[in-house]
């Protein structure tokens, strides 16, 4: 009988016998209905009810659409780095006008104006940079090309050290000092007294305004008719534990150590004091540790972040302010937004896509930089900005006090 039975045989699950074709099908149905279901949706608008959460509903129709990420480009760390390419390799340089502005204590920064083919009515836009950016910043010409589309002028902050600019004492900046910008501001309000002034920053620039505006009370109405956060570490001590996780993450937050000891290095002309501990750093924790802390009288880097932090801080914004991030920015994850605490706030507010990385947001087959279009984020900021600038004395007579 066993003889009789081995006689026969079943033929082998052997996948060359299935069309190379079927199995490559098979494989891409399955993440086109991935996609579709986990990466490109409508995405999370965060706020308490009131007249703000209803303009933006009314005003800025892109909430209400979904984010499509570059199909072969939905990783975080990939969005964050592969926009920087593209943009930095398609995007021209942009031709500003350069004012030097002499602050109070002796020192300069740069402001850079692209105001072309604007009206002498057309409103003012003041953009802060990241961490180490400045006006030519990639992702910075993004934003103020289509800006300017828009009808914007638009002018960058570019802080101390940045920007090509010697420095003439030996001062920075860090994540919560307000103090140059609120000369910045003073000044491009007295250059331009009657047209509306607003202000976008992005990631650290987020935070130096974000703690400006909080700190200001109802007073910041007088100077900025509203604002825009982009990618914004809301939490330090949150974001400095997921860049400083292995991998990826500590390879992007090695990049930006090296590059604060850089702007350090490239003002070697004046006395920093002995900076050999600071130049070691290799995290971003490390620079502060060695440099910000000392430089701006913290006892260390728990103080410094406690200072610096917005999560704890979004009730005392007095003007709209809308801010986009990314459930996947590896600089501050979903689990690290307060998005609790934005829906208790009814002048600010959140819109979390699920995919986009740091200050990435690439969308469609190639992404629009790429198609010489605006991307997500310069999309929302234009429509947002547009609807501000069009009705924002009656939001601000509407607003929460």
């Amino acid at each position: 009988m066993m003889d009789f039975l081995s006689s026969f045989s079943l033929p082998s699950l052997d996948v060359d016998i299935l069309p190379r074709w079927y199995l490559a099908a098979f494989f891409v149905s399955g993440y086109v209905i991935y996609y579709i279901c986990e990466v490109a949706k409508v995405p999370q608008l965060v706020c308490a009810p009131g007249e703000f959460c209803s303009f933006l509903e009314v005003n800025v129709p892109i909430l209400k659409e979904r984010f499509w990420p570059t199909i072969w480009c939905v990783e975080s760390r990939a969005q964050t780095i592969i926009a920087n390419i593209f943009r930095e390799r398609l995007l021209q340089q942009v031709t500003y006008h350069r004012e030097v502005l002499d602050m109070a204590d002796g020192g300069i920064v740069a402001l850079d104006w692209l105001d072309e083919g604007c009206s002498a009515s057309a409103p003012v836009l003041l953009i802060l940079p990241g961490l180490t950016g400045s006006s030519q910043a990639e992702y910075i010409r993004c934003l103020v090309k289509a800006a300017n589309r828009s009808g914007f002028r638009t002018v960058v902050f570019n802080n101390r050290g940045l920007g090509g600019v010697q420095l003439k004492t030996p001062r920075l900046y860090n994540a919560c000092s307000g103090d140059d910008l609120a000369e910045v501001i003073k000044h491009v309000k007295g250059k331009h007294p009657n047209v509306p002034l607003a202000a976008t920053g992005i990631s650290m620039g987020g935070l130096v305004l974000g703690n400006y505006i909080s700190r200001r009370g109802k007073s910041v109405r007088s100077q900025l008719v509203a604002a825009m956060l982009i990618s914004v570490p809301w939490d330090l001590f949150k974001a400095c534990e997921s860049i400083e996780k292995p991998g990826l993450n500590m390879m992007l937050n090695k990049h930006l150590a090296d590059l604060l000891c850089k702007t350090l290095k490239k003002q070697n002309h004046l006395d920093w004091g002995n900076l050999d501990e600071t130049f070691k750093s290799r995290t971003i924790r490390e620079f502060d540790s060695n440099f910000t802390c000392k430089a701006f009288g913290y006892s260390d880097t728990n103080e410094y972040y406690t200072d610096a932090t917005l999560h704890t801080k979004l009730h005392q914004f007095q003007i709209p302010t809308l801010c986009l991030s990314a459930a996947d920015d590896p600089f501050q994850p979903l689990k690290a937004l307060p998005l609790d605490e934005f829906k208790k706030c009814k002048n600010i507010a959140a819109i979390v896509t699920a995919r986009g990385g740091h200050i990435g947001f690439m969308e469609g087959i190639l992404p629009p930089s790429y198609q010489g279009k605006d991307d997500y984020m310069d999309r929302i900021l234009c429509q947002y900005f547009s609807a501000i600038f069009r009705d924002a004395g009656k939001i601000m007579d509407k607003l929460d006090t």
